[in-house]
């Protein structure tokens, strides 16, 4: 996955903004990491868009687990939308392989401007 020409920095603080990101606001990370990674280290698209997934994993548990040592993390709530999460997951990873990155990037691009704009206007 690593660019040979990507300095291991840049690296290092890709993966520290996208935990900042995920853990402070309990979601996110991986819609940043995606960026940094094909701008910032010139990662190619899809690459960038698995990288992104298997790194969330490890972020959003460290995340949980000091939600939860901390007492503002509630799991049990979590648990009915899991099934369809995993559901979700599953069928998002086999589809990926037959997307364009340019429509990764436009519908990545359309889920984080609806998004901001929810938060923006509620």
């Amino acid at each position: 996955m690593k660019n040979a020409k990507c300095p291991l920095w840049r690296y290092c603080l890709s993966g520290l903004l996208t935990g900042l990101v995920n853990g402070f606001f309990g979601a996110g990370g991986g819609m940043l990491l995606v960026p940094l990674l094909t701008s910032f280290c010139r990662v190619e698209d899809k690459k960038a868009f698995a990288t992104s997934v298997a790194v969330i994993l490890p972020i959003c548990l460290t995340s949980l687990a000091v939600y939860l040592l901390r007492g503002s993390g509630e799991f049990a709530g979590a648990l009915p939308y899991l099934a369809g999460g995993l559901l979700g997951g599953a069928a998002g990873g086999l589809l990926f392989g037959k997307v364009k990155p340019a429509l990764l990037h436009r519908l990545l691009g359309t889920l984080i401007v609806w998004g901001g704009l929810r938060l923006v206007l509620s």
